[in-house]
């Protein structure tokens, strides 16, 4: 058992291993909070000691042992908690790592100590806003996002990094004894800062021994109430390429839960779910905590969101499809959270002309379960086989070269979750800079980068610094993934295949000043940049020609601001500030307005 994570709170009781050979064409049947057989007679708000995976008391014995030597926390506010994000929520390329809680729309509550420690990190990113790490005596450390400040000390201290670094972003690492704090004493006030959407706290809670990602959840469960349980709102199936079909098709299939008519599936198939939990008093939806599936009563799968890595928090894109949580384990993903019980990775073998009886069971860390049931029926049809010989094809287990006339591509091995198929094209343009280059019509996540090469066919712009490698989108708009110029082509790095091609950048940034008539009442400078292609890569601010502190307190506003300070810039009338701003290309626009202060 890993110590300090869920595994220790809701320890799993895992099926025995076994081969599940079922042939099946799918008929949801929605069931959620009506179970009909006598096993699942019970009450789906509250948790039982079957529904936690405890066989005898005993057990129930350990599991109270466990929590009761677990450390305790105090909450990191003195006001009921409530939360707008949960541990392990499905993101873009990542697990949500923490906690949201809400705080009650307004910014500067005092955030607290959980318990005895130090703060060992202190930053200013434009992503997390001001951010603040405490390292706890306990085994655990934090680290606090979307502050609206820090504590007086440490915030003078900051501002005097930023301007003698003339940046806004800055790290400070302190000697364990320059910062210590006493559980529930004050270290920060919360905020909307960075990219935040509204005022909350994001809290980080990690386990210093494995440094991996633990949810927080039940050092808090006690201050929460929560007697809702999760609900499933989609159904897919997955047949396998060259192994599986569903409907005569290799494609991922979208069942609806009010779906009437069944499908028909053969050969090798995997299925996920689309599913969110829900907490009393609030409207927000959240990630599941326990996902288990069982076929004919036997469990062939089960996902626990209790803990990961930095290594494994990519293979979000590997479990996921869309919002659908897959019930099966692809072959390059090592997500410890994920556990198949069947031999076959959770994949299924439909193999026989009959019914087979799905059941999924969802339940959140307070052990509120509902349940969703769907019958798969199986029906010989044929699978088409697929060549591994094919250019088009990649094997999960392997380096991947792709080459095309001015193109190349290496995919190192192990940036692959699984094998697939491409749908390759060439698209030509005799005036264009370069080739345009389909991969993938879908995008298909890589664990880590690949190398790209796209030779140049025409050079418009003789200043090599302007030409960007771009990855175009189903729409035909280009987005930059970067690269540099290298003996006629721009080479890349990648994250995902899809549609790629170079383009040039000659346009500079826009800076545009904002509410200027209201910059002396509320003492700060504010502009907005905008760049259209390749992004803004720096800016530096002055007033009367000394360095002046922009920075974005919330990009989602995209707006840059300076703070006016009398002791920098004495109220003496009229000040000139100049802006200016270079994009990914180096194309850089300068800007000058008057004010008066």
């Amino acid at each position: 058992m890993i110590k300090g994570g869920m595994k220790d709170f809701l320890p799993r009781q895992m099926a025995a291993g076994w081969l599940l050979t079922a042939c099946c064409a799918l008929y949801a049947q929605p069931n959620l909070h009506q179970p009909s057989e006598d096993q699942y007679q019970q009450d789906p708000h509250q948790a039982s000691q079957h529904q936690l995976g405890l066989q005898d008391p005993q057990d129930l014995q350990n599991l109270q042992a466990e929590v009761a030597e677990r450390p305790t926390m105090v909450p990191p506010f003195d006001f009921p908690l409530t939360l707008s994000g949960n541990f392990g929520e499905l993101r873009s390329n990542h697990f949500h790592g923490g906690l949201d809680f809400k705080t009650g729309g307004v910014v500067g509550k005092p955030v607290r100590a959980l318990a005895d420690g130090y703060i060992s990190r202190i930053r200013v990113t434009n992503g997390s806003g001001y951010v603040l790490d405490v390292h706890y005596d306990n085994g655990y450390h934090t680290v606090n996002r979307h502050l609206d400040g820090f504590m007086p000390a440490i915030a003078q201290r900051v501002e005097m990094l930023q301007y003698d670094s003339e940046s806004w972003e800055v790290e400070i690492v302190p000697e364990p004894d320059e910062y210590p704090v006493r559980r529930g004493e004050q270290i920060a006030w919360s905020g909307n800062t960075g990219y935040s959407f509204g005022p909350h706290l994001h809290l980080d809670l990690f386990e210093t021994e494995s440094g991996d990602y633990v949810d927080p959840m039940p050092f808090f469960a006690s201050k929460i109430k929560d007697t809702r349980a999760p609900k499933a709102s989609g159904l897919m199936v997955f047949p396998q390429l060259g192994r599986g079909v569903v409907d005569g098709q290799q494609k991922p299939k979208a069942v609806a839960l009010d779906r009437q008519t069944p499908v028909q599936a053969w050969g090798l198939i995997g299925v996920g779910i689309k599913a969110y939990d829900y907490m009393d008093g609030v409207h927000n939806h959240y990630g599941v905590y326990s996902v288990v599936l069982e076929v004919d009563g036997e469990e062939v799968f089960r996902s626990t969101v209790d803990r990961f890595s930095q290594e494994e928090n990519r293979m979000i894109n590997s479990w996921t499809y869309g919002s659908y949580m897959k019930s099966f384990v692809e072959p390059g993903n090592r997500l410890r959270m994920l556990q198949a019980a069947n031999g076959q990775r959770g994949l299924i073998c439909i193999d026989e002309e009959r019914d087979y009886r799905f059941v999924y069971t969802l339940s959140d860390v307070f052990g509120n379960v509902s349940k969703c049931r769907f019958t798969v029926r199986g029906r010989k049809q044929p699978v088409p086989a697929v060549d591994r010989l094919d250019r088009s094809f990649l094997a999960w287990d392997r380096v991947n070269v792709l080459q095309d006339p001015g193109f190349h591509l290496v995919i190192p091995r192990g940036m692959l979750y699984d094998d697939c198929l491409l749908s390759r094209s060439l698209k030509t343009d005799s005036g264009a800079v370069a080739h345009t280059y389909q991969v993938s019509s879908r995008p298909v996540p890589l664990h880590g980068a690949a190398k790209l090469r796209i030779a140049l066919r025409n050079r418009p712009v003789e200043d090599s610094t302007k030409y960007y490698v771009a990855r175009v989108n189903a729409k035909g708009r280009k987005y930059s993934v970067g690269g540099r110029y290298e003996d006629g082509a721009l080479v890349a790095s990648v994250r995902e295949l899809g549609t790629f091609t170079v383009a040039v950048d000659t346009v500079p940034p826009q800076i545009t000043a904002v509410g200027k008539q209201q910059w002396a009442k509320n003492r700060k400078v504010v502009f907005r940049l905008k760049d259209k292609e390749t992004g803004i890569v720096s800016y530096r601010g002055t007033i009367d020609g000394e360095f002046a502190l922009f920075g974005r307190p919330n990009i989602v506003q995209s707006v840059w601001e300076c703070k006016l300070d009398e002791k920098r810039w004495p109220r003496r009338g009229k000040h000139v500030v100049e802006l200016t701003a270079t994009d990914a290309c180096g194309n850089t626009s300068v800007v000058r307005e008057t004010f008066v202060w």
